[in-house]
């Protein structure tokens, strides 16, 4: 079974802040699945240099974990119009953060100032909508703790697709009520301007 080398454990040790490793998931190059969907292991996405937001997340959560942290995810549910977005959640004292990867300006990193995880993921909704405006985020999951899975996740030279489907099977909670809903505003234009921003292009 494949595993991390010294020179890669000494590289993700070195990274001793969440906000370093933010730094080190904004410059690995967003993999845009041109060759059919993946969900890599750590290993595999820090050995190409290359990840989308499930696959930063499971990334970020394991570096977090060398450092003493619970490699903890939470999925953030969309419409079905939408795509899902998938964090790596950290609690720094008695506050919550969030390591995010994503090729757009908006959905990314959070300070740890969060009094809890219902406040982490609000703090997503109003920089979650399409290209009409219209607003998306429906849901956010309960925390997910890696570290109930089995010891494999990290170094798999497969695809992840069971954590996928777990993630997916967990408590998520309403972020509001369909009254609610109803009463959305949509994104400015100047807004939706700022959410077409990439960082990555396909190639």
């Amino acid at each position: 079974m494949p595993g991390f080398s010294k020179k890669e454990i000494t590289l993700m040790r070195k990274l001793d802040t969440p906000a370093k490793v933010q730094d080190f998931l904004n410059s690995l190059e967003f993999n845009f699945e041109e060759g059919g969907e993946t969900l890599k292991s750590p290993l595999f996405a820090l050995r190409e240099k290359k990840a989308h937001c499930f696959e930063g997340a499971l990334l970020g959560a394991y570096i977090l974990f060398l450092r003493g942290s619970t490699p903890f995810l939470m999925h953030l549910k969309a419409t079905k119009h939408d795509y899902d977005h998938v964090i790596a959640p950290f609690k720094i004292g008695n506050f919550w953060g969030a390591l995010s990867k994503t090729n757009h300006a908006v959905l990314r990193y959070r300070e740890p100032i969060y009094k809890n995880i219902r406040e982490l993921a609000l703090s997503y909704f109003h920089e979650y909508f399409l290209d009409n405006g219209e607003k998306t985020l429906r849901q956010y999951s309960e925390l997910f703790n890696l570290n109930t899975l089995r010891n494999d996740w990290a170094t798999s030279g497969k695809n992840l697709w069971y954590i996928d489907k777990k993630l997916d099977k967990i408590k998520h909670y309403d972020i509001m009520s369909k009254a609610c809903v109803k009463k959305l505003r949509k994104a400015d234009k100047i807004e939706i301007k700022a959410g077409k921003i990439v960082e990555f292009k396909k190639r």
